[in-house]
């Protein structure tokens, strides 16, 4: 089965209150097998437009874990939180095998 990996573009508008989200995030992850492969780092466009703010990448062991931890009862706190500090784009996109 091919992994899952939800790609996120994050536009803070509240820094400090992130920092907030970015600090509870993690925990929710390990109950679903969840892992951070990019967090915010450095972008390099090569084709196209820049993305707006962060680019994030988790991995899961399939879509559905994925979609199982975002409508988790243990991230709909953080979600919460990020929708009221940060404008978001995230997609849910299957791997190869």
């Amino acid at each position: 089965m091919p992994y899952a990996y939800m790609v996120a573009q994050v536009d803070v508008k509240d820094p400090a209150a992130y920092e907030e989200y970015r600090a509870q995030v993690p925990a929710t992850l390990a109950k679903y097998g969840g892992e951070f492969l990019v967090r915010g780092g450095k972008v390099e466009v090569l084709e196209g437009e820049p993305p707006f703010g962060r680019v994030v990448i988790l991995r899961f062991a399939s879509m559905e874990q994925a979609r199982t931890w975002y409508r988790s009862p243990e991230y709909a706190g953080p979600l919460a939180l990020r929708h009221r500090v940060a404008v978001s784009k995230a997609m849910l996109v299957e791997g190869v095998e």
